[in-house]
């Protein structure tokens, strides 16, 4: 006589097993989706086409700096200085233009004094084995002071050809299709590269990829570059937007490039990210930024919101890696 002892798990158990599972791996989504709905049933003007539009707008300088700083968490860094080195890179290609030199140029020079100033924080990091935390610290300090330097504290005129990124293409504002290209461009190197994929075994277990033969230095530093090079392009497309480089621009910027990668299900202890979840998260913070300036909240309560948002994503990063 046999007996069977085999366990089967009751079907409430499994379908709450596989409910969790999918909060897991789409909470981003979820979670944008529940906002969209409040702000619909808050205010119907939250659904319109134009407001639409204007929403990622806002989501797009905060989705730029926040591909570059995946690539940073992803490999188990922070980058605190994306906001100053924006502003830096804008207030830079004004400099250019206003000094006579073609507008093209400034279109170039911006992006290159950000992958300058992140290249400099990543090899202050990975060479000179400060944590990344004060290297970044720092050149969030000397990049402000830099862009008052350069500025003299006074907001820089832009060439038609950096004005023009401001503008719309065919009905979709230009801003959002740099978003869309830099989003393309993050997830192939993240997901199909040999360096993308390098990044996650370095931020899974950095001692591990160094003793299987990853340049774990030279991978650090040319991260912290790439965030420095999207900040520059961010700064271009602040700077259209406002058709001039403002030296106070961009401040409080890195947290919320922090707070989308987060938010966007990315672990802040490195190996985890994806260039989806952080537009995601760069939507979810916009999204709730327009509803709230819809619903005549003041600016003093939506820092309050936004703070509230940040430390309930980094708590749930902190959940996640306790329970896996």
């Amino acid at each position: 006589m046999s007996t069977d002892t085999t366990t089967r798990t009751p079907a409430p158990a499994r379908r709450g097993r596989r409910i969790g599972q999918f909060l897991s791996d789409n909470g981003a989504l979820v979670g944008l989706v529940l906002v969209c709905v409040a702000m619909f049933i808050a205010t119907p003007d939250f659904l319109t086409t134009s407001n639409l539009l204007n929403v990622g707008v806002q989501a797009a300088v905060v989705a730029i700096l926040a591909f570059g700083m995946t690539y940073v968490i992803v490999a188990a860094g922070i980058d605190l200085s994306v906001g100053s080195v924006a502003a830096l890179s804008a207030v830079c290609a004004g400099w250019i233009a206003a000094s006579g030199m073609p507008g093209v140029l400034a279109l170039v020079v911006g992006p290159l004094v950000g992958l300058l100033a992140g290249l400099v924080s990543g090899l202050a990091t990975a060479y000179g084995t400060l944590p990344a935390f004060i290297s970044t610290l720092a050149m969030l300090s000397v990049a402000r002071g830099l862009t008052l330097v350069v500025s003299g504290g006074r907001p820089q005129s832009m060439p038609p050809e950096v004005s023009w990124l401001g503008n719309s293409v065919l009905g979709i504002p230009v801003p959002i299709l740099v978003m869309l290209v830099m989003f393309a461009i993050t997830a192939f190197v993240l997901n199909v590269t040999v360096f993308g994929r390098s990044l996650y075994a370095v931020g899974g277990n950095e001692e591990a990829a160094r003793l299987s033969g990853l340049p774990v230095k030279r991978l650090t530093a040319t991260v912290f570059a790439l965030s420095g090079l999207y900040a520059g392009v961010a700064g271009m497309v602040l700077a259209g937007r406002l058709s001039s480089a403002q030296p106070q621009a961009a401040v409080g910027y890195e947290l919320d490039a922090i707070a989308a990668v987060v938010i966007g299900g990315a672990s802040l202890a490195g190996g985890q990210g994806r260039a989806v979840g952080t537009l995601i998260g760069a939507l979810v913070l916009a999204v709730i930024r327009n509803g709230l300036n819809l619903l005549n909240v003041s600016s003093f309560w939506q820092q309050v919101v936004i703070g509230v948002v940040i430390a309930l994503a980094v708590g749930m990063d902190v959940l996640r890696r306790k329970t896996s």
